[in-house]
């Protein structure tokens, strides 16, 4: 369910492919650690995104987003640990870290700007 927000389309749509990955870890390479890392980190920079929609104040959402960030920086780390440790393929791996690349542009654009129109 799409929201029209970009960074909160693109955060989605990553989640989603998170899980799938973590499917596959856990299906294809019976790999439970790392893969439980990479669900949470993965999933949690959409809801925390989301959170930040509504948040309470500007430094509020910029807390939520710099959060957000925090977690997609770790996700990068796992995804990085399990191209390293040939879970996944560099194919997959090259896929799928655009995209947390992406959203970490996107993030510290974001942020960068908030706090530069609260000052």
């Amino acid at each position: 369910m799409k929201n029209g927000s970009v960074i909160s389309d693109k955060s989605l749509d990553f989640a989603l492919r998170i899980i799938k990955a973590y499917k596959f870890l856990i299906n294809e390479k019976q790999e439970y650690v790392l893969s439980k890392q990479i669900l949470r980190s993965g999933t949690a920079i959409g809801a925390l995104i989301r959170e930040g929609e509504f948040a309470e104040s500007k430094k509020d959402f910029i807390h939520k987003l710099s959060i957000a960030l925090k977690e997609a920086n770790e996700t990068e780390y796992w995804l990085v640990l399990l191209k390293e440790s040939d879970y996944i393929s560099e194919e997959s791996f090259c896929s799928i870290h655009t995209d947390c690349v992406e959203l970490i542009k996107l993030l510290v654009s974001i942020i960068k700007s908030s706090k530069n129109s609260e000052s």
